[in-house]
């Protein structure tokens, strides 16, 4: 059963603590912000506005908690450099809140709770639901990502909500700030060609931090994979273009972090806890 109650309890317990090891309120350095050049005063204020201005991502949290638990938030690290390039010239606290405020990423929308719908192909993909569903929901993830490893708890008590009306569809979109996400992608994928992609899938994410080859391997035949047959598919080219042909469908449809989730091909911007998702699925599947 991929998502059993006691692999979900240990995912989800996983992915909170790891997710909050770091205290970004006393970090003196955050992910992808050069601090290179500043003074300690400098490099103090920086921090100081960082910590006190809210990121404008929609993640409803301050700008360096973003950088330290979404270091792939492309708003926390543009609004970063602005931040650090005014303390650099000598900018006080008051000019530097006003450099960022003529941003106009401080400024974005607040997006629709779903977008328009747009077509994913999916002919292939992992699935888990009854094929007869009348709720699709597609998710792009990354095994290393903190967030998937949380949704995967989420979108399993999803399932169990709606055995029958909803299903599940998994699409690779590794992140080039994890250095063993591509290798997991393709060994997912590898794993599919016999079958078990699921049970690689939650293996990988119980282990998440600790996706080296030799470890993956050791989960495939723990998984009941032929290994011989699976490190040859998991080092093909076939493979790799697959993941990467992935990589690109996300990117075309506006995929930029993960986990990105759609509904019947509508991108989805809530929370995906069931009380939050529950409303949006009832109305999909009234539609139908």
């Amino acid at each position: 059963m991929p998502f059993s109650s006691a692999r979900g309890t240990a995912l989800a317990l996983l992915a909170a603590t790891l997710l909050f090891a770091q205290d970004w309120q006393t970090l003196q350095d955050l992910p992808l912000v050069d601090f290179a050049g500043l003074t300690p005063a400098q490099k103090a204020l920086a921090l100081k506005v960082l910590r006190a201005t809210a990121c404008p991502c929609g993640c409803s949290m301050k700008m360096a908690e973003c950088r330290v638990k979404d270091p792939n938030c492309s708003y926390s690290r543009r609004l970063g450099v602005i931040v650090v390039d005014s303390a650099r010239k000598g900018a006080k606290e008051a000019a530097i809140l006003a450099a960022l405020d003529a941003s106009p990423l401080m400024h974005r929308a607040t997006p629709k709770l779903l977008e328009d719908p747009v077509t994913i192909p999916v002919d292939g993909a992992p699935v888990l639901g009854p094929a007869s569903a009348r709720v699709t929901i597609v998710e792009f993830s990354d095994f290393q990502c903190p967030y998937c490893a949380l949704a995967t708890v989420k979108l399993g008590a999803v399932l169990k909500a709606y055995p029958n009306d909803v299903k599940l569809i998994f699409k690779q979109f590794p992140l080039d700030i994890h250095s063993q996400a591509a290798l997991a992608a393709a060994a997912a994928l590898a794993a599919q060609r016999q079958g078990k992609f699921w049970q690689l899938h939650d293996a990988m994410f119980s282990d998440r931090t600790h996706l080296s080859r030799q470890n993956i391997l050791a989960m495939a035949g723990q998984a009941g994979l032929d290994t011989r047959r699976f490190q040859q598919d998991w080092d093909s080219p076939a493979i790799k273009q697959a993941v990467a042909r992935e990589e690109a469908e996300g990117d075309k449809i506006g995929v930029e972090a993960t986990p990105t989730i759609f509904i019947d091909g509508q991108k989805y911007n809530g929370e995906l806890d069931l009380t939050a998702i529950r409303p949006v699925i009832d109305k999909e599947i009234k539609r139908k």
